[in-house]
């Protein structure tokens, strides 16, 4: 329930942060949503630790925190634009951030495949895309992303692998594609 929660909210700010990129908001309004998702994903996850810290100790096994890890990617990702656009910082240290993530997505999608969840192993390596676009529009590297392909595509990726996927898993329609 918890991953359907957060992936309404991951499309909710992907949608708007692409829309904003291609309108040109003004970056501290756009930090608002950033701060609220990624809020809500680290209180969550934050929660999940405690849970399974009690259920299985603190030395339990990787496996028990690995859904907890990756979904910190996220939280991560949108306290660090939200820091990064309402403080008006230098976006290089977010940009290698995106990096770092984009290149977790692969063993990501590796282990969704291996664990016969084709659909999550596919959104996996298009999350890993959007982050590495991000790398490749803030990290000043040779090849440049212009504005209009950042905005378009965060849209595009936050409604496809975010927004219906996580309106699906809340109203217990994913299980329909299995």
């Amino acid at each position: 329930m918890t991953l359907g929660l957060g992936l309404l909210y991951v499309g909710c700010v992907l949608f708007m942060n692409g829309v904003g990129t291609l309108q040109k908001w003004d970056p501290k309004a756009m930090a608002v949503m950033n701060f609220f998702t990624g809020g809500l994903l680290v209180v969550i996850n934050a929660i999940n630790i405690a849970c399974t810290v009690m259920t299985v100790g603190a030395s339990g096994i990787g496996a028990d925190f690995y859904g907890i890890a990756t979904n910190m990617l996220f939280g991560f990702t949108y306290l660090f634009v939200g820091c990064t656009n309402l403080f008006q910082l230098d976006g290089r240290p977010l940009a290698w951030y995106c990096l770092f993530v984009a290149v977790n997505t692969l063993p990501c999608a590796y282990l969704s495949f291996m664990d016969a969840d084709p659909i999550f192993g596919v959104i996996w390596l298009i999350w890993g895309t959007l982050w590495l676009a991000y790398w490749f529009a803030g990290a000043e590297m040779k090849i440049t992303l212009g504005p209009k392909f950042i905005g378009w595509y965060t849209v595009v990726v936050g409604i496809i692998t975010c927004w219906i996927p996580g309106y699906m898993l809340l109203a217990d329609w994913w299980k329909f594609l299995y």
